[in-house]
C-alpha cells in the first residue's frame, strides 16, 4: 500500500504489472515516466460505440450500429491484392447494405444469422455504411456498446489496446492517491468534478456528459494553476522588487501633452494614465503597451520617457533595427528638444569617435535619452541614472536582452511595446503577469487602407497604377519575399523587380532595399525614399516594423501568401500614414486552403485585433508566438482557442486569491501555496 505522503510523480512506471524494461523503454519515448504521467497521458480522441439511430443519422456521418447479418458476403476483386466485401445488415427489422474494402480476412467470420457491431461513414442516399471497424466477438460487443472509448497517440511498438489496459490497471491500484488540488470553494461554485473522477472520465467517460465534465474541469485547473504561477510572480514582483518613485510636474506633463500636434485619443490617454500611475509607485513598472499599426504608440512613449525626465532620470529606448532607431531618435527630438531634453541615437554603424562621445555623454547624464539597437545593452554603456526602460517590437528581443538593458540601472521602471496585436488570451496567458494596457483606438483621420487581391496575370495593370500615383507626387513600396533569384522557390524576387521598374517606371526613380545591404547603404537609401527622391522602394521585410514615410500611399506586396497575417499587417500599416486614402495590392496566386485564407482575411479587415484573432485561429498559439521564444505552458486539455471564457475566469480567480494579503497564511488555500513553492518559476521563460 502506497504511503499517503507518497508522490505519483515519484512512483516509477514498471511498478505495474507487465511493464518490463522493455516496456519501460517505450512508454519513455511517450514522455511516461511515473504513475502521474501514466495518469495524465489523456487521449486525444474517442471511438463512439454509443448506437446510432439511423433514422436520425446525417449523410456522411460515423455511426454506429448491431444488427444481424442476412446474407453471404459476395467478393470483387481488383488486382491481387484489394477486394471489396458486401452483406446485408438486419438493423432492427431495417435493411442496410456494409462494405468492406480490402478486408478479406473478414469473410469467414460473416456468416448469416451472426449479430456484429460495425462503426464506418453511413450513405443516407444508398443506405450503406462503408465499414471501418467490425466487432465479432459478441462478449467484447458486450463490452463496448454504449461507450466511448479512448485513442490514443501511440508509438514505439506499444499496441492501443494494452496501453487502454494499463491506464485502467493504473487507476485501479493508484486513482484514490490522486490528490486534490483546487480549492474547495472553486470546485463548489462552478460543481466542477473532483479531480480523481475528471482524470478517470478523461480517459473512460460514459458518454458526452462526462466527457464535457471531466474536459471542462482539467481544463480550469491547468488554465488556473498556471496564473496562479503568475500572479505569484507579480506577488514577488510588488513585495520584493522596490521600484523607483518618480516625482514630476504633473502640470508640466499636461502642458506637453497640450502643445503636441494632435489631441491625443481617448485610448491614449487611458494608457498614458495607467504609466504616469505606475511611474509614482515605490515599485517597478512592468507593463505591457500593444496596439495596432499607427495607433500612437511613440507619442506615449515619448510622455513617459519626458516624466522619467522631469524626475531627474535618463530613459532608454531599445529597437529592433537601425532604421528604426533613427527614425525614433528623429521623432523624439522634434517632440522633445523644444523642452531642452536632449536625444541621442546609439547604433553598431556609428564611428569610433561618435560613440566614445556618445557613451561618455550617457555615462555623465548629459544624454536624457538614449535611442539604440542591441548595442545599448553592451558592456561599456554605462548610465548615470536609469529610470526607464522601453523596449519597442519587444517580440523581436530574446529574453536576456530584455533583461539585460533592465539592469543598466538599479530597478528602472520597465515598459514593453509592441505593434503586434496579441489576442486577449494569448496575451494575458504569455505576459500574464505584467500588467497590459492596450491602445485600440485609431487617431482621427487616419483612413482604412483599401487592400485587394489580384493575381500575378494583372502585374502590368499594377506597374501603370504605380506609375498613376508617382505621376500625382507619391510614393509606392514594392515588397518581394526574396533577395536574389532562388531556383528552389518560384517567389518574385526584390533584384529583378528592381530590374524591371527602374526601365518600366523610367523617369521615376526606384531604390532597392534589403537586408544584405550594409548600414550606410540601408541609410542612404531609406533617407533617399524619405526625402522623396526616390519615389518607388522596391524591398523585403526589412521595412515591416517602424518605417514612417507619410507621403507614401501604395503597398504591393508580391506572392503575400508567402506572408503570414500578422507580417502582412505589418506591411500594410507603412502606407497611409499621412492622413490621406492609400491603397495594399497583394499579388498571389494560392496553392492551399490556408493561403487564400489569409488573402481573404487581409481584404476583409483592418484592424489587427481581429487579424491577430484569426492569425491565431490559423495557426495556433505555438507558432503565432514562435514556439521555441513563446513561453507558453504545454496544456494538455485547455486550448487557448476554444477556452477563453475558462481562461479569463481562472486568472480572475487567482488573482483574488494568490493577491490577496494573508494567502499564505490562509488555511483555506494551503494546498495551492505549498504547490507554489515547490513549482520552478523560472520555467515560465520570463524575464
Amino acid at each position: 500500500m502506497m504511503p499517503k505522503e507518497m508522490r505519483l510523480e515519484e512512483i516509477s512506471i514498471d511498478v505495474l504489472p507487465g511493464v518490463g524494461e522493455q516496456r519501460k523503454k517505450e512508454l519513455e519515448g511517450l514522455g511516461i515516466h511515473s504513475i502521474a504521467d501514466l495518469l495524465s497521458y489523456y487521449p486525444y480522441r474517442y471511438e463512439d460505440y454509443r448506437l446510432t439511430d439511423l433514422a436520425e443519422a446525417q449523410h456522411e456521418e460515423r455511426v454506429t450500429v448491431q444488427g444481424r447479418v442476412f446474407t453471404q458476403p459476395s467478393m470483387r476483386w481488383f488486382g491481387k491484392n484489394k477486394s471489396r466485401m458486401h452483406i446485408k445488415l438486419d438493423v432492427d427489422g431495417v435493411f442496410i447494405s456494409v462494405i468492406w474494402f480490402n478486408q478479406a480476412y473478414l469473410k469467414k467470420m460473416i456468416q448469416p444469422g451472426k449479430t456484429i457491431l460495425v462503426s464506418g461513414k453511413w450513405d443516407r442516399h444508398r443506405l450503406q455504411i462503408t465499414a471501418d471497424r467490425t466487432v465479432i466477438s459478441e462478449e467484447e460487443q458486450k463490452k463496448l456498446v454504449g461507450r466511448l472509448e479512448p485513442v490514443y497517440s501511440v508509438t514505439n511498438g506499444i499496441k492501443m489496446s494494452w496501453l487502454r489496459k494499463l491506464v485502467y490497471q493504473a487507476f485501479v491500484d493508484y486513482g484514490k492517491h490522486i490528490p486534490e488540488n483546487l480549492p474547495e470553494e472553486l470546485l463548489q461554485r462552478y460543481k466542477l468534478l473532483p479531480r480523481a473522477k475528471a482524470m478517470y472520465y478523461l480517459h473512460f467517460p460514459k458518454g458526452q456528459r462526462e466527457s464535457y465534465q471531466a474536459r471542462r474541469r482539467i481544463a480550469y485547473e491547468e488554465l488556473f494553476l498556471y496564473e496562479c504561477k503568475l500572479m505569484w510572480l507579480k506577488r514577488m514582483h510588488r513585495t520584493e522588487t522596490e521600484g523607483i518613485v518618480h516625482t514630476f510636474d504633473q502640470q508640466k506633463v499636461d502642458q506637453f501633452i497640450a502643445g503636441l500636434a494632435f489631441p491625443l485619443t481617448g485610448a491614449q490617454q487611458r494608457v498614458v494614465s495607467e504609466i504616469l500611475q505606475d511611474m509614482k509607485q515605490p515599485v517597478q513598472m512592468n507593463r505591457l503597451v500593444q496596439g495596432d499599426v499607427g495607433s500612437g504608440k511613440t507619442v506615449v512613449a515619448a510622455i513617459a520617457l519626458y516624466a522619467n525626465y522631469l524626475s531627474g532620470y535618463q530613459g532608454a529606448l531599445m529597437v529592433p533595427t537601425e532604421i528604426l532607431a533613427d527614425q525614433h531618435t528623429e521623432s523624439l527630438r522634434k517632440l522633445l528638444s523644444p523642452y531642452d531634453v536632449r536625444v541621442i541615437c546609439l547604433t553598431g554603424k556609428m564611428t569610433a569617435k561618435e560613440r566614445r562621445e556618445a557613451l561618455a555623454e550617457i555615462e555623465m547624464g548629459l544624454a536624457d535619452i538614449v535611442v539604440g539597437t542591441h548595442a545599448l545593452i553592451q558592456e561599456p554603456v554605462v548610465f548615470r541614472r536609469l529610470g526607464l526602460v522601453i523596449t519597442d517590437e519587444q517580440h523581436r528581443f530574446g529574453v536576456k536582452q530584455r533583461a539585460a538593458l533592465r539592469e543598466k540601472g538599479i530597478s528602472p521602471d520597465v515598459l514593453f511595446m509592441t505593434a503586434t496585436p496579441i489576442p486577449r488570451t494569448l496575451a494575458i496567458t504569455v505576459f500574464g503577469e505584467m500588467d497590459v494596457s492596450t491602445i485600440d483606438e485609431m487617431p482621427a483621420g487616419r483612413q482604412p487602407v483599401d487592400t485587394y487581391w489580384v493575381k500575378k496575370e494583372v502585374w502590368p495593370r499594377i506597374i501603370k497604377f504605380i506609375e498613376k500615383e508617382c505621376q500625382k507626387g507619391r510614393q509606392a513600396y514594392v515588397i518581394c519575399p526574396l533577395i536574389e533569384e532562388s531556383e528552389k522557390l518560384d517567389l518574385q524576387n526584390a533584384q529583378e523587380v528592381y530590374e524591371q521598374l527602374t526601365v518600366e517606371l523610367a523617369p521615376i526613380r526606384v531604390g532597392l532595399l534589403h537586408g544584405r545591404m550594409n548600414s550606410v547603404e540601408k541609410e542612404e537609401v531609406m533617407n533617399a525614399f524619405s526625402a522623396n527622391e526616390v519615389q518607388v522602394l522596391i524591398s523585403t521585410t526589412v521595412v515591416e516594423v517602424g518605417v514612417n514615410v507619410p507621403n507614401a500611399t501604395v503597398m504591393v506586396i508580391y506572392d503575400a501568401d508567402r506572408f503570414g497575417l500578422a507580417q502582412l499587417h505589418q506591411l500594410r500599416g507603412r502606407v497611409g500614414r499621412g492622413g490621406g486614402a492609400a491603397t495594399c495590392i497583394l499579388v498571389a496566386d494560392p496553392k492551399s486552403e490556408s493561403g487564400v485564407e489569409r488573402m481573404r482575411i487581409m481584404t476583409e479587415t483592418t484592424d489587427g485585433f481581429e487579424i491577430s484573432k484569426r492569425d491565431l485561429e490559423l495557426r495556433g498559439p505555438g507558432d503565432f508566438l514562435g514556439v521555441k521564444q513563446s513561453g507558453l505552458p504545454d496544456f494538455k486539455v485547455a486550448d487557448l482557442n476554444e477556452d477563453g471564457r475558462i481562461l479569463e475566469v481562472a486568472r480572475q480567480d487567482a488573482a483574488r486569491i494568490v493577491l490577496q494579503k494573508d494567502f499564505p497564511q490562509n488555511e483555506d488555500y494551503r494546498v495551492l501555496y505549498e504547490w507554489l513553492q515547490k513549482e520552478k518559476l523560472e520555467s515560465l521563460n520570463f524575464d
